[in-house]
């Protein structure tokens, strides 16, 4: 099992990012809004306090037990999708996704298949976190085709098949 030892300093951060980075390809294929957003950003948070109460071993859970901390929240943040319009923030952060991809493949090839997996599946609970279209909150959909795009798009650069 791969931990925080078996990577450099950028490699861990580039890591710690992808949660937030998988979640904001969502986010920028359909924006839901001041209030979508902010669904979308605690169904993401939701996800990751429950894989850290799962507890466990590998990958994902080092990289959800630093993110947990005080030190590892400021370290995965995506600083560098700010000023960017949502296609050039989709756009990075579908090139960061590919780029851990092959990281994980490289550095931790037993956890590459499950932490892909827990990103795309970081990446699901974002679109169905906020209801798209519709009026005051009737009608719409749960996951416009906008953001089933996103999803495929995370498949493709993480290997794994949208859920």
């Amino acid at each position: 099992m791969a931990g925080k030892a078996d990577f450099t300093a950028d490699e861990w951060s580039q890591l710690c990012k992808s949660p937030m980075l998988a979640g904001m390809v969502v986010v920028a294929a359909s924006p839901s809004g001041p209030f979508g957003v902010i669904k979308e950003m605690i169904a993401m948070g939701k996800l990751v306090a429950e894989t850290k109460a799962k507890g466990g071993e590998g990958l994902v859970s080092a990289v959800v037990n630093d993110i947990t901390t005080r030190e590892g929240i400021e370290r995965s943040k995506p600083t560098e999708i700010q000023g960017k319009s949502p296609d050039e923030a989709r756009a990075y952060a579908l090139d960061q996704l590919k780029q851990v991809a092959a990281l994980l493949r490289q550095k931790a090839p037993n956890d590459a298949t499950a932490f892909s997996q827990w990103l795309q599946q970081v990446a699901q609970r974002v679109a169905s976190a906020s209801k798209e279209g519709g009026f005051l909150g009737f009608g719409g959909t749960l996951v416009s085709e906008q953001e089933e795009a996103a999803l495929r798009d995370i498949g493709a650069a993480l290997g794994t098949q949208a859920a």
